[in-house]
């Protein structure tokens, strides 16, 4: 008779396999394509650059533009960067230019904020404060000799803009989708009122209601709208809602009073007024 060959014996002590088991391996999956690779990547970073221009779009108050796809990722990248740190205000999104058609320089941005009974917080409009660096260095002789470390704490420095002949623009871009006109003549009346009260005393009710009459209730404002504050030469306050002249009056305490309410003592954003003050600082020092 044939003598059987005794099983092998493992190790760990586990019994051992017949000799006839076998086990079918799997094909290895094959490597994916790398054409497929680069397609996938490249749709996703056009995706992602698509995507950044049209928040940039949208922050500017512009129409969103269709994507052109055939255009480089460079391109799309540098559209998508170009609301840079210092022109967009952060919490809304709200873009600037650096510089108004009249060519005067962005010195910062900030945000009015007002509560409803004391309880709920409204974004209503950020802003940017504008200034003609020719009348800016009407200044320098007085403050070059200061180190800028100074000039950015200095309160004349402060003084001096509000108060002297430097055309100056307050640009103002709403957020608040259900602001009316006439809610902006209410805010205006109470803030404005209480710095020409600061400045020039109690007799400037006539004052105030000329500056607040010149919002009409024609005016719409939805979301994305522009009014611009400009304090022209010899002290003329100029006023403009989407880029239409609706007046002017020349009055220096008005003016001043205004411009008060961005950079003063006690600004509407406080971040704003340091970061104003440091680029008015840098202007000077340049």
């Amino acid at each position: 008779c044939t003598r059987l060959r005794p099983p092998l014996r493992l190790s760990h002590g586990l019994p051992p396999l017949p000799h006839t088991a076998t086990f079918a391996r799997l094909p290895p999956p094959p490597p994916p394509h790398r054409a497929a690779i680069a397609a996938a990547i490249a749709a996703a970073a056009a995706a992602a650059a698509a995507a950044g221009f049209a928040l940039t779009a949208k922050s500017a108050g512009r129409p969103l533009p269709r994507p052109a796809h055939s255009a480089p990722l460079w391109a799309s990248l540098s559209l998508a960067e170009s609301g840079a740190p210092g022109n967009v205000e952060p919490r809304t999104g709200a873009a600037f230019p650096f510089e108004t058609a009249g060519g005067r320089r962005l010195l910062g941005v900030g945000l009015r904020k007002t509560t409803i009974l004391g309880l709920k917080s409204i974004d209503v409009y950020a802003f940017g404060v504008y200034a003609d660096d020719s009348d800016l260095k009407q200044l320098r002789e007085k403050y070059q000799k200061l180190p800028i470390s100074d000039l950015k704490e200095s309160d004349e420095l402060i003084n001096d803009a509000l108060e002297g002949d430097i055309r100056m623009t307050v640009r103002l871009q709403i957020v608040y989708g259900r602001l009316s006109i006439g809610s902006v003549r209410s805010a205006f009346e109470k803030s404005v009122g209480s710095r020409l009260q600061k400045f020039g005393g109690s007799d400037t009710k006539e004052l105030l209601q000329s500056f607040v009459s010149l919002f009409k209730d024609e005016y719409k404002l939805p979301k994305g709208s522009v009014i611009e504050l400009s304090r022209e030469s010899n002290h003329v306050l100029k006023i403009s809602i989407e880029g239409e002249d609706v007046g002017s009056i020349q009055n220096k305490l008005l003016c001043q009073s205004i411009l008060d309410l961005y950079i003063g003592d006690d600004p509407f954003d406080k971040n704003a007024k340091t970061n104003i003050q440091g680029s008015l600082a840098s202007i000077l020092k340049a």
